[in-house]
């Protein structure tokens, strides 16, 4: 069986890519081509940079958890932390009402009797 494949390696293929541009566009048009190039790289990178600055961001406002926890308590002030709860001084159902609130859930009402 022949094979005929071309083994061109990238720089051919910049190559190949820029005579071809070269003869649609023709050499007037070359350097307004170039520049709408180089604005929508720019554009294109800037962008990228700004996601991955949120990226950043969000990642470091979430706590990072060690390793497993070991009491309700220390699940409960996790949670809390992850939305932006302090919990110095309050009673685990106070945690619990106030992440609930945070999150938008509405909490069951453990004073009543079933």
């Amino acid at each position: 069986m022949l094979d005929y494949s071309l083994n061109i390696g990238g720089s051919e293929w910049m190559i190949i890519i820029f005579a071809a541009v070269v003869l649609i566009l023709g050499t007037g048009k070359l350097p307004g081509f170039a520049k709408k190039m180089g604005k929508v790289v720019n554009e294109y990178n800037n962008a990228k940079n700004e996601i991955q600055q949120q990226m950043k961001e969000v990642t470091e406002e979430i706590p990072k958890i060690s390793g497993p926890v070991e009491t309700e308590r220390e699940k409960l002030e996790t949670i809390a932390k992850s939305v932006g709860i302090k919990t110095e001084g309050k009673t685990d159902e106070e945690i619990q009402k106030d992440i609930s609130t945070r999150i938008g859930k509405k909490t069951p009402d453990t004073s009543e009797t079933k």
